[in-house]
């Protein structure tokens, strides 16, 4: 803390100490009759007049302080916005008036009075009685532009909430978004269940876990990297329509679009498959974004040096609803955009290093396995470019081994992967439910004798008393709440991402 700034706490604790001396409590009690802002300005009539309207009470932090002699107009913010509240010397006792003088910018107050309006026509509240709430010891961000600092803005988000309005608004709507699609799942007959957040297997995607361990029984524990083994028992179980909306973990790189810690959907239906749950996934997003946002077609900005753009959700509006979104192949989307004929056989060297010379292709990898160079080519070349809704199909087995292979083509897996706004924001199967392919593709994925010992044998076990054909599909959360907000970082629909600590000193 700044010399500054710490000149400006012990100011205010001095203040403090004056409303103790007055015997006013700085942090205040319990109130009950509270109205938000945004309810007491809907309240007003212009037939009310100066201050003819009903009495209310209301309490928030004050953003805005002028003193003008006997007179004071606060501007007062809560989590539904902002109004103007009037302090009358006359109006107020003597130790309201007290009270009035050793108010701060941040301060929390309870006020209460008649709803009117200013000479100006500004709606207010002209107050008969101010309390305390809570005595702000440090100042809030200068000129009240609200936090500028992006990184602060991360570390303190307690201050960003209401320093920046559009940052509650954000908020919000996470809140709208994840309570819509709770909704919309539970509506098609699905239910909601709690799976084991440390496993002591890791399993059902390809990432790094966390590691933690539990001294009671000297165990190793690993923190989830996704929920999709357990809920697939619960399928042999004979659940049908199941649905877990909650955190993994991943000890991975951050970006943009990365946090370690992340929300995740998955659902699965028994006698489902990729397309069924294509046409949930659609539906479901429509849905939420027509119920939160009222429109199918979503502005972002764009961020510095890049251009806005509009994801337009609506697709074929010839075709039914929840088929509308088009369907295409990986490798048919690989040749398009690099010239690449897919045949099962690696990309010629040459086509290689001339897409590495390129641009967008130059931290290419060198991979010699044609399903692991289709991928790569789709993710870095084809995906980013994919702003409106896109099903891309026929993946290569190889890279999923929990999907049922195609009965065309078992070269490829029964699934898709929906790219949105130029990422990936939901895989879908037909999940794979034979037991013996299933332990030959853990098999493949895993490899020498040393990491057979991370193949899930009891799940394996559950498979054989019979999991019914399924369809399953996965949803970014935090991704989806980006696409549909017009976000560009994922930190921005995060209340508290992870961040790196601040050193002392």
């Amino acid at each position: 803390m700044s010399d500054e700034q710490n000149q400006y706490e012990q100011e205010r604790r001095v203040k403090r100490d004056k409303l103790r001396e007055i015997g006013v409590d700085p942090y205040g009690q319990r109130t009950e009759g509270l109205t938000s802002l945004a309810e007491i300005r809907a309240m007003f009539k212009p037939e009310m007049g100066h201050e003819g309207g009903p009495v209310v009470k209301a309490a928030g932090r004050i953003i805005l302080k002028r003193d003008m002699g006997k007179l004071s107009f606060i501007t007062l913010r809560d989590a539904s916005g902002d109004l103007q509240v009037g302090l009358n010397k006359q109006k107020l006792s003597e130790l309201g008036w007290q009270v009035r003088d050793l108010l701060d910018l941040g301060d929390q107050i309870v006020v209460e009075g008649p709803l009117g309006q200013t000479n100006k026509g500004e709606i207010s509240i002209w107050a008969t009685s101010v309390s305390m709430a809570s005595k702000a010891l440090l100042s809030p961000p200068a000129k009240w532009e609200g936090l500028s600092d992006v990184e602060l803005r991360y570390r303190q988000r307690y201050v960003d909430l209401w320093a920046n309005p559009e940052v509650m608004t954000m908020a919000k709507q996470r809140i709208a978004i994840v309570q819509e699609v709770r909704d919309f799942l539970r509506g098609r007959g699905f239910v909601e269940v709690e799976t084991p957040m440390m496993q002591t297997l890791h399993g059902g995607a390809n990432a790094r876990p966390f590691t933690t361990k539990m001294n009671a029984l000297d165990l190793n524990l690993f923190m989830r990297i996704a929920p999709e083994l357990y809920l697939k028992r619960l399928l042999v179980g004979g659940m049908p329509k199941i649905f877990e909306l909650n955190r993994n973990f991943r000890n991975e790189g951050m970006s943009p679009k990365h946090n370690p810690e992340f929300t995740m959907l998955e659902a699965y239906e028994a006698y489902g498959s990729w397309e069924t749950m294509a046409e949930l996934v659609e539906s479901m997003i429509c849905t939420v974004a027509m119920n939160v946002l009222g429109t199918l077609r979503i502005s972002h900005r764009g961020t510095e040096g890049t251009e806005g753009r509009t994801i337009n959700l609506e697709g074929d509006l010839s075709k039914p609803a929840g088929q509308r979104w088009p369907r295409r192949r990986m490798a048919d989307l690989v040749e398009e955009r690099t010239g690449w004929k897919f045949d099962k056989q690696p990309i010629p060297s040459d086509l290689l290093q001339k897409l590495r010379d390129q641009n967008h292709g130059k931290d290419l990898k060198h991979q010699d396995n044609p399903a692991e160079q289709l991928t790569e080519l789709y993710e870095k070349l084809v995906e980013p470019t994919l702003v409106d809704p896109c099903y891309v199909t026929h993946v290569p087995s190889v890279v999923i081994p929990l999907a049922r292979p195609c009965k065309d083509d078992r070269y490829f897996a029964d699934v898709y992967e929906l790219a949105i706004n130029g990422a990936e924001i939901s895989p879908g199967y037909t999940e794979l439910n034979d037991p013996d392919v299933q332990a030959a593709q853990f098999q493949q994925q895993v490899g020498d004798k040393e990491e057979q010992q991370k193949v899930d044998e009891d799940f394996l076990n559950a498979l054989k008393f019979g999991m019914p054909p399924a369809g399953g599909m996965g949803l970014g959360i935090d991704r989806l709440i980006m696409m549909l907000t017009g976000a560009e970082s994922i930190r921005d629909v995060i209340l508290f991402p992870l961040m790196r600590p601040v050193e002392n000193g």
